[in-house]
């Protein structure tokens, strides 16, 4: 059997680009991480010579309104986590994995994998996969292959017997 999909690795990738671009970038900006701050720190190349930096900050200005979730206008540690925590337990879009994924630390061949078969491995349809998906799907995966093999045994060991009729 191949190897299963274990996809701890890209959401514990995704949380930890999340959390240190957000350290990076809260650290840059007395006045916090604001939208006005996201922008400048595209330009600023303390952010962008980080192998995360300007991926989860580029992430983080397009979904600005969607992470400040009480519309201050700043993106507080909190809010962070309680995006980390929706991720780890709504899944991940396509789209997020496209744009977080490949800076995330994530194996290529993993990240190919999940967004070639995302429809199969979005059990419930959503549009977004979880860890237990991409686990599960794994797991299928091998088991499925384990029929084929079992099936091909059976019909590769079975035998044909012909005979003349019998005459007594």
């Amino acid at each position: 059997m191949g190897k299963r999909l274990d996809g701890s690795s890209l959401f514990s990738g995704i949380n930890a680009g999340l959390t240190n671009s957000f350290s990076l970038l809260s650290s840059q900006y007395s006045d916090g991480l604001t939208l006005e701050n996201l922008n400048a720190a595209l330009t600023n190349t303390n952010v962008t010579n980080t192998s995360y930096g300007s991926t989860f900050a580029s992430y983080l200005t397009t979904n600005f309104n969607s992470v400040d979730k009480n519309g201050d206008g700043t993106i507080s540690a909190d809010e962070i986590q309680t995006l980390m925590n929706n991720m780890a337990t709504q899944g991940l879009t396509r789209e997020q994995i496209m744009s977080l994924g490949a800076s995330s630390g994530m194996s290529s061949s993993l990240q190919e994998t999940v967004l070639s078969h995302f429809d199969d491995i979005d059990a419930n349809h959503d549009g977004k996969v979880t860890n237990a998906e991409i686990n599960a799907y794994g797991v299928n995966s091998d088991i499925e292959k384990q029929k084929i093999e079992d099936r091909n045994r059976i019909v590769n060991n079975m035998s044909m017997f012909y005979g003349d009729d019998l005459t007594e």
